[in-house]
């Protein structure tokens, strides 16, 4: 019995030299050291020696499989040693993984943008909330009960007095209201209008206000401001003009145009924005003094600045994500 110890021990021996990978290791390990594996088992023949060679056979089987063990944990480690070494193969020719990174969407970039300009001719920056009451939306815009503009069905109306706001021409009321002159804003914001949707009209979309109340405030001090901005933001190229208008709130009124470039490749004057000088009324509403200050005011379509600068001809296409169109900007 003896002897038939130190026959698994020198199998076991010969064959861990064999092993050159982790899966005949693995096969090692349960051929010889797993609960069933011979040298494990020659531990339960013990028993069965006569007593006088018990202690012996105890001793010997004790050493073969602290000696086989050992041999098998060293070359255990050496394989994995040799594994981690080696490490994954890599083909570093090969082009690397592009990891997609998020940006900022156009209407943002172009609205950022617009408030630097004005920033660099010192405008502060203001805005207020996008539900309003009738009085900042109309009443102290000189906007009369019998205007169309304050048909419910020209109107996100929420309730008989509140709205969602039509124009950020109520930032300009909110501002009055609380400043005296000097003043000197833009305000940027979404604005709401139940426009039947096309190339050019959305029911939601962004403005962006200016205000200038000082005394000697004139048409051409709004003139020079509106070919500064045009100029900075577009290039000094860009063809536009005033064209005379009407509004409420604002009197004399004209409309800011942009030539702009159609689906047919062909020019075409296309309205971006209002502007005129601010209504005596306006000021009486607010508690500002008609006779001692003027002011003017413009309001440009954010959408409509970067459709024109960008080549954009459909509106709607800055509304529907469509990530192959946004990240070219």
């Amino acid at each position: 019995m003896l002897d038939e110890f130190k026959k698994i021990r020198e199998e076991a021996l010969a064959s861990l030299k064999k092993v050159a990978n982790s899966d005949h290791l693995e096969q090692f390990r349960i051929q010889y050291l797993s609960r069933k594996g011979s040298v494990t088992q020659m531990l339960s023949k013990i028993g069965s020696f006569p007593a006088e060679q018990k202690k012996e056979a105890g001793a010997l089987a004790n050493k073969i499989k602290k000696e086989v063990t050992t041999a098998f944990e060293e070359l255990k480690s050496s394989l994995g040693q040799d594994s981690k070494a080696k490490g994954p193969m890599i083909d570093v020719t090969l082009p690397g993984v592009d990891f997609a990174i998020g940006k900022i969407h156009i209407i943002t970039q172009t609205k950022d943008e617009l408030l630097e300009i004005f920033g660099r001719m010192g405008f502060s920056i203001a805005y207020g909330p996008e539900v309003e009451d009738e009085w900042h939306n109309f009443i102290a815009l000189n906007i009369p009960p019998e205007h169309p503009a304050r048909d419910a069905a020209d109107n996100f109306y929420i309730d008989n007095d509140k709205l969602l706001r039509s124009q950020t021409s109520t930032i300009q009321i909110r501002i009055m209201g609380k400043q005296k002159p000097p003043i000197r804003v833009v305000a940027p914001g979404r604005v709401y209008r139940p426009d039947t949707v096309d190339a050019t009209h959305m029911f939601m979309f962004h403005q962006l206000e200016a205000l200038v109340v000082d005394e000697g405030v004139s048409m051409v001090d709004m003139k020079s401001t509106i070919a500064q901005f045009i100029g900075a933001f577009f290039g000094k190229d860009v063809k536009w003009r005033l064209r005379p208008s009407f509004f409420p709130f604002t009197e004399p009124s004209a409309e800011v145009d942009l030539l702009f470039i159609n689906k047919k490749g062909e020019e075409e004057w296309i309205e971006v924005g209002g502007c005129g000088m601010v209504d005596p009324n306006v000021f009486d509403a607010v508690g500002i003094d008609s006779e001692k200050y003027t002011g003017w005011a413009f309001g440009f379509g954010i959408e409509r600045l970067a459709m024109r600068k960008y080549g954009i001809t459909d509106i709607r296409l800055l509304f529907e994500n469509d990530i192959s169109f946004l990240k070219q900007f």
